[in-house]
């Protein structure tokens, strides 16, 4: 018989090099904690320079703003509902935008997803590049593509829409390819043995396993998107957003609004967060119940 332990490390050395890899670990995890630190200083340092009011100096009246707008709130807490009347459109508007992009940006995503999986890509030659196009339109952030948009187009909730539609369809894009990786290619395979066209053997095959998941994930995005198309308005592109930015800008006298607008803003993403939620669960387990064990 062969001595199957001739060569092999013992159990010392085994532990020996164990012990080296864990200081090892422990030393590059310290220098980069120390260089973390560091450049957080530093970051910092910079910035307090670069403040105009310097953080130091006004950290301790962080607390002004807010306080005026809460205070001119209370003494004009009778007017609050007509705030909310007021500014129901534009929270509506700010809905649709986010709902438009959401659905415009899951569809796009879809198809990103598909071309870049590999199985499933109708044109597997050009996987690589339906990846970099999800990446590129993932990497550039909302308001950028917006404020080019705002300059083409205009002001309004069109350029926030578009702008909300791109980023999601590579946000979605990705989170989509990720879910098809772990579909099996079975139903693909027996479908187009049969002779299924790329379209059928996506719809029939791919589809019904990764549905649940990719309305989940919309439904996140969705969440996302109320939030960035409320920032977004701050650009002029509409929505709540561009309601609180005219509300801030005058100042006081306005703080009532300002107020109201953010109560609408708040109530508005905690109830579609519960609602969505409540989706996602059912969607990924079948029930909260499930969700929860």
């Amino acid at each position: 018989m062969t001595d199957l332990t001739v060569g092999s490390p013992s159990v010392d050395q085994i532990r020996a090099d164990y012990s080296e890899m864990t200081r090892r670990k422990r030393v590059y995890g310290g220098i980069l904690l120390i260089v973390f630190v560091a450049m957080m200083a530093a970051g910092f340092r910079t910035a307090d320079d670069r403040n105009a009011g310097s953080f130091v100096d006004g950290w301790h009246r962080i607390l002004d703003y807010p306080t005026e707008v809460l205070s001119e709130a209370w003494e004009k807490i009778g007017a609050m509902p007509e705030n909310l009347v007021k500014f129901f459109p534009a929270l509506v508007e700010t809905l649709n935008i986010a709902a438009a992009s959401t659905l415009i940006g899951a569809i796009a995503g879809t198809f990103l997803a598909l071309m870049s999986t590999r199985g499933m890509a109708l044109w597997p030659s050009l996987i690589p590049l339906f990846r970099r196009i999800a990446d590129i339109f993932r990497a550039v952030p909302e308001i950028v593509i917006a404020l080019v948009l705002i300059f083409v187009l205009g002001g309004g909730p069109v350029p926030a829409m578009i702008a909300i539609a791109i980023h999601t369809a590579g946000a979605l894009g990705k989170l989509f390819s990720e879910v098809n990786e772990n579909a099996s290619l079975k139903p693909v395979e027996g479908l187009h043995s049969v002779g299924a066209n790329w379209s059928q053997r996506m719809y029939l095959g791919v589809i019904p396993q990764v549905g649940p998941n990719y309305v989940s994930y919309a439904l996140l995005r969705f969440e996302i998107n109320i939030r960035a198309s409320a920032i977004l308005g701050f650009v002029g592109a509409g929505g709540l957003g561009y309601e609180l930015r005219n509300a801030m800008s005058w100042g006081q006298g306005r703080y009532d609004e300002a107020a109201a607008i953010f109560l609408l803003l708040f109530v508005t993403i905690v109830v579609v967060d519960q609602m969505s939620g409540l989706l996602r669960a059912r969607l990924t387990h079948g029930s909260e119940k499930g969700a929860r064990a």
